[in-house]
């Protein structure tokens, strides 16, 4: 068992992820930087999978797993403040791909999973947004996130390619997290000397 119930993921977690960010100098161009963002996007996408994945395993009911999943939605999802306005940007960037994420397991553990394959539905989700049809896209998403909890399907990188920047490609980026949290469990470390 890999987490008892409420300790998924804690908001004095996301809280530290959010004051390193704060303390240092962000520069999204920069491996460091990019690695710290991505480290803070993966570690919450690994809480996800692990209450998915317990799901999975019989350990949670569908409502527990559905009232975990929103506890780290609330956690993660809240407004952040900060002063720096171009790191709040970065850091809304990362809640923006995690959206698709918690839609993708919440669709999953509701028994709902999609037929068409993962380049399919991007592929519409990407026609969708540029019809600015935000609520299509984000569906098309959520449902490419249902195959790849089902284990149907490996979202390629090839497909990420292709996209425009935009909702979408943040979008996927998430699924990215959330493909790689569910083949690689391990909790990202907070370095304790940051």
């Amino acid at each position: 068992m890999s987490a008892p119930p409420g300790e998924y993921y804690t908001d004095e977690r996301w809280q530290n992820w959010i004051e390193r960010i704060d303390e240092e100098d962000i520069d999204p161009e920069d491996e460091d930087s990019a690695r710290l963002l991505l480290n803070l996007q993966d570690d919450a996408a690994i809480a996800v999978a692990k209450i998915v994945t317990d799901y999975q395993d019989g350990e949670l009911e569908e409502e527990e797993t559905l009232e975990e999943l929103a506890k780290v939605r609330e956690i993660v999802l809240a407004e952040v403040e900060m002063d720096d306005e171009e790191k709040l940007m970065v850091v809304d960037g990362v809640q923006t791909s995690l959206v698709c994420v918690f839609y993708a397991a919440e669709e999953y553990v509701a028994g709902e999973v999609a037929e068409a394959p993962i380049a399919d539905l991007i592929g519409a989700a990407s026609d969708a947004e540029e019809g600015d049809d935000v609520d299509a896209a984000l569906g098309y998403c959520a449902q490419a996130g249902t195959r790849i909890f089902a284990d149907e399907e490996e979202l390629s990188m090839d497909v990420v390619d292709d996209l425009e920047f935009g909702l979408v490609a943040e979008w996927v980026n998430g699924l990215d997290s959330l493909q790689t949290a569910l083949s690689d469990p391990e909790v990202v470390e907070e370095d304790d000397d940051a």
